[in-house]
């Protein structure tokens, strides 16, 4: 099992006191699975996400990943895992506009240590970037962008893609057709993707779901 989340517990302090944000979660998830979160604005889905990453740390229970405790590294550990094991996409781009098209791609996997430029070129080719490779982010579309973002992402070969709204910013046709093309290089590359989405219609396009409620999976 590639992911194993035990008894997840998540609070913040309030003015009205302590919220509970998740309460108890219980998941695994194996390589080559994907699998989408679903939930009400609120539910802690992008908190899950957050724990996962090791961007935050949780109240209780356990996350563990490829082999690693997360609640037990430090920063500089979860830094690292982020690196090498993880893959982040989120509903903003995140691009580094002093970076060209080429450069953004291959940027989070020379971080990791195993740039590839062939398998760059292939995700390049697959997302239709070639003839933008010279381009900077503000000469892009939000389309394009996006599929540099998941590009940069899987060049770096991650076991795990944590994706959050990655279509949120596109309409539906862009965002079906930017959809499409990350589940077909995420089934290639071999990683396991999890997914928060609001999109029932996007939710359907993965192998299996969970859904939030109140911090709960209902």
């Amino acid at each position: 099992m590639l992911l194993t989340l035990t008894d997840l517990r998540k609070s913040y302090v309030t003015s009205e006191g302590p919220l509970r944000v998740l309460d108890g979660i219980d998941l695994a998830l194996e390589a080559g699975q994907s699998l989408a979160l679903t939930g009400e604005s609120g539910s802690g889905k992008s908190t899950l996400l957050h724990l996962v990453a090791g961007l935050d740390t949780p109240d209780g229970g356990a996350i563990r990943l490829a082999g690693h405790e997360i609640a037990g590294l430090d920063d500089s550990g979860r830094a690292a895992l982020r690196r090498g094991t993880v893959g982040l996409i989120f509903q903003q781009f995140n691009l580094i506009p002093s970076l060209d098209v080429a450069a953004n791609l291959a940027f989070q996997a020379r971080l990791a240590g195993r740039h590839d430029p062939d398998w760059t070129a292939r995700l390049a080719a697959a997302l239709g970037l070639q003839p933008f490779l010279r381009r900077y982010p503000e000469q892009l579309s939000g389309g394009q962008q996006q599929r540099v973002a998941i590009g940069r992402t899987l060049a770096a070969r991650p076991q795990l893609v944590l994706a959050d709204e990655p279509t949120g910013n596109l309409d539906e046709a862009t965002a079906d057709a930017v959809m499409a093309l990350m589940l077909g290089l995420v089934g290639e590359s071999g990683a396991a993707l999890l997914m928060v989405t609001h999109s029932n219609r996007l939710a359907d396009r993965l192998g299996s779901r969970v859904h939030l409620s109140a911090g709960r999976i209902a």
